[in-house]
């Protein structure tokens, strides 16, 4: 399993990360809620561990946030000190796949993780997005369209992987700043000039426009020369 533990207890942290890699998994480790949502959005994961009580963005805003943004498919589980049943129905609410309360046992955690992606039937490592003929492993992390791989930068991957699993509604320019640049995004017009670049690999070499501007409310990736 590759595995994304976002919880800011180092000494949780550090005690997840040795049993599971001792086991021969891959724990990718995120201190606090924007660096886990950065790494999470870079996707490959087969399951996310998330804490509740994150610095800067809960454990429960950010799974609302995955989920929001298309992650659908990546089983979520809830790793907190809140045993109450309210805490425990909001997380469920919120996405959450299953929970676990501290203090807990590694090998229980193991046999649920395993379990969550036994369910997911390996979907989340084998996902590909597509959008007419525009192709995005999102495990290799290659883009190609019309069988063409397309030279992307790794800004534009991200921008073009939120816009390809929301293909169905406009993703405002605030929704991609915090995805690239979390709470820090630049100063100037950077996102407007990445996205120029993107749309230059993705559509200017072929007849078909996908990526489309909806003014005022942000972008959109389509086939449909009506994006609005």
């Amino acid at each position: 399993m590759k595995i994304l533990l976002v919880e800011d207890d180092f000494d949780v942290a550090q005690n997840v990360c040795d049993f599971f890699e001792a086991d021969g998994h891959a724990v990718e480790w995120a201190p606090d809620g924007p660096i886990g949502l950065e790494s999470a959005t870079r996707g490959g994961h087969d399951v996310i561990v998330l804490d509740i009580a994150l610095p800067r963005l809960s454990g429960l805003e950010l799974c609302r946030r995955l989920r929001d943004l298309g992650f659908a498919a990546v089983p979520i589980l809830m790793l907190t000190a809140r045993s109450d049943l309210p805490d425990k129905l909001a997380a469920f609410r919120y996405g959450a796949d299953d929970y676990v309360v501290k203090p807990f046992e590694l090998e229980e955690l193991g046999g649920r993780l395993e379990a969550l992606v036994r369910r997911a039937g390996g979907a989340v490592r084998d996902a590909c997005l597509r959008v007419a003929d525009l192709e995005f492993d999102t495990a290799t992390h290659k883009v190609r369209r019309a069988g063409r791989l397309l030279p992307l930068t790794a800004t534009g991957r991200k921008i073009l992987e939120a816009l390809m699993r929301n293909s169905h509604r406009v993703v405002s320019r605030r929704e991609i700043e915090h995805l690239v640049w979390g709470d820090d995004p630049p100063q100037t017009d950077s996102l407007k000039i990445h996205v120029h670049t993107l749309r230059e690999a993705v559509d200017k070499p072929f007849g078909v426009r996908l990526i489309h501007t909806v003014r005022g409310a942000g972008y959109r990736l389509c086939i449909d020369e009506d994006a609005s």
